[in-house]
């Protein structure tokens, strides 16, 4: 005599659309944000230190920590608009905070990545990259103001902007970052 196993007898289960949409809220709540896993939380040290190297002061008023969670989640919802690109020959974006993506009207997986060139028009895309150079040499800038484009073609002016080199490991540059508080639709 054969026994059935559970595996042949077991029916697959039927879930219903509602459920099936709270397990992926839940699943998706559950999974880490992607600002916070520990790439990314260096990546937030380095961008606040490098700043304050830059500047001799802090991005983030009264923040005392560079390092760690707290730091990661207070500049990725800091008001002021914060972004970062590496340091390659079409500098690529690796960090944009809440506001940043709020302004460019993308999310994280179509912002991180994307050239960085791709947030200004292309007319106003030289005037950018001699900013970028200018701020490369100087290590610092401020000041900048320009044109840029959001992802649905809305265009913003960008006002009093900071810009300062990225400094990674063994104190080499590895990117830049920019930072402003002043901007106004177009």
């Amino acid at each position: 005599m054969v026994k059935a196993t559970w595996a042949a007898a077991a029916k697959p289960e039927v879930i219903s659309p509602p459920r099936r949409r709270r397990l992926r809220r839940l699943a998706v709540a559950q999974a880490p944000a992607p600002w916070l896993t520990p790439g990314k939380q260096h990546l937030a040290s380095c961008i606040l230190r490098s700043f304050e190297r830059a500047f001799g002061r802090p991005l983030l008023a009264g923040s005392t920590t560079h390092d760690g969670l707290q730091a990661s989640q207070l500049l990725f919802r800091a008001d002021t608009v914060v972004l970062a690109h590496d340091g390659g020959p079409d500098p690529a974006l690796i960090y944009a905070n809440a506001a940043a993506l709020q302004l460019w009207e993308r999310n994280w997986a179509d912002m991180i990545g994307m050239p960085s060139r791709l947030t200004a028009e292309p007319q106003e895309r030289a005037s950018r990259a001699q900013m970028l150079a200018n701020a490369l040499q100087r290590h610092a800038s401020e000041g900048y103001s320009g044109v840029r484009i959001s992802q649905s073609g809305r265009r913003f002016q960008i006002h009093n902007a900071r810009l300062w080199t990225l400094w990674g490991p063994g104190n080499q540059p590895c990117g830049q970052a920019a930072a402003f508080s002043s901007w106004w639709w177009l």
